[in-house]
């Protein structure tokens, strides 16, 4: 069986056929080799470890923009990566609304302090800037984050290539339709 092969009834019938001891022993061995694996089984036993884990996969993203040393690379890819395995970890739609929103403000701040970046970077800002709202919007949670959705706007005021326009319009269309 090559890997392309692997469908969810034949891993279903292994799983089931499976000693128990063996699968903890292959649960374990996961958790050792990714750590994705293991932050969901630490949320899964202790639900209260969540915001934990939250800031880990957050300083993931602060290194990106701001290390402790020297200039940020904000290589967008490995932010976006951290947020992408947050969702699979995290349970809590307002930890997640956070971790989106996080991610822009570090593009904001970043901008701010190095100048003009690059219209893709921006389009990355946008595009998780549109996804937050419409997160917090889902799951009616807009309270708690409108003062900070305003604040992304308006810390944009005066940077190029359109972007403190399209989050203004992404605010309005989305956050108070």
């Amino acid at each position: 069986m090559t890997k392309d092969n692997l469908s969810l009834t034949v891993l279903k019938q292994y799983l089931k056929d499976c000693p128990k001891e063996e699968l903890a022993n292959d649960i374990v061995e996961l958790c050792k080799r990714f750590q994705p694996v293991k932050d969901y089984y630490q949320v899964k036993l202790s639900p209260e470890d969540e915001t934990h884990i939250i800031a880990k996969y957050k300083q993931i993203i602060e290194k990106e923009f701001f290390p402790a040393r020297g200039y940020g690379k904000a290589q967008l890819s490995v932010a976006k990566k951290a947020i992408s395995e947050c969702k699979k970890v995290c349970k809590n739609p307002v930890n997640m609304a956070d971790m989106m929103l996080f991610y822009v403000e570090q593009g904001v701040k970043f901008t701010n302090a190095y100048g003009d970046i690059s219209e893709p970077f921006y389009n990355s800002m946008e595009s998780m800037y549109g996804s937050a709202l419409k997160w917090i919007v889902n799951y009616d949670i807009q309270a708690l984050f409108q003062p900070r959705c305003q604040k992304i706007v308006k810390d944009t005021s005066g940077i190029g290539w359109g972007f403190h326009d399209t989050l203004l319009e992404l605010y309005e269309e989305i956050y108070e339709s």
